[in-house]
């Protein structure tokens, strides 16, 4: 069994998990207060979260929905979606994309967690500016704030 790598990708910490599928698997704890990505879409991806401690706030298409513990969350392609822990502790998650392909992202992004200031290097300006320009790339299509809440 392969080692996996703890990493920190734009302040969430990640382990990309190792599977002989045709879909890309992720464990992920977001602290209390981090938001996730902007607001995106995946045009051939399906993704998926199952919420396994704690809460997190989606917006999905502009609607805020609150997932808890033992939820789940299913996000077709061309779905706008963000998150965020608006709670007061750590929120535990599992991400899954199909098919596989969008863990070539947290292979870019992720920093060792046993790097030296692993957390506060992976939001860093440069990161998050890198991250903007070669979203798309990643079939991540970031949408204007505005749009992503259902503001015309």
């Amino acid at each position: 069994m392969d080692k996996v790598l703890k990493t920190w990708v734009v302040g969430h910490k990640v382990s990309k998990q190792n599977t002989s599928g045709d879909y890309d698997l992720v464990f992920g704890e977001t602290e209390a207060g981090v938001p996730g990505p902007p607001p995106h879409f995946h045009k051939g991806y399906h993704e998926s979260f199952v919420i396994t401690d704690g809460e997190m706030d989606f917006i999905i298409n502009g609607e805020l929905r609150t997932v808890r513990q033992g939820e789940s969350v299913d996000l077709p392609p061309n779905t706008t979606h963000t998150f965020k822990n608006s709670g007061d502790r750590t929120c535990k998650w599992v991400n899954v994309h199909s098919p596989k392909g969008f863990g070539a992202f947290f292979d870019k992004y992720g920093i060792s967690e046993e790097e030296a200031d692993a957390k506060s290097r992976s939001v860093s300006p440069e990161i998050i500016q890198d991250l903007l320009e070669s979203a798309a790339g990643f079939d991540m299509h970031i949408v204007a704030e505005k749009k992503a809440a259902g503001v015309k």
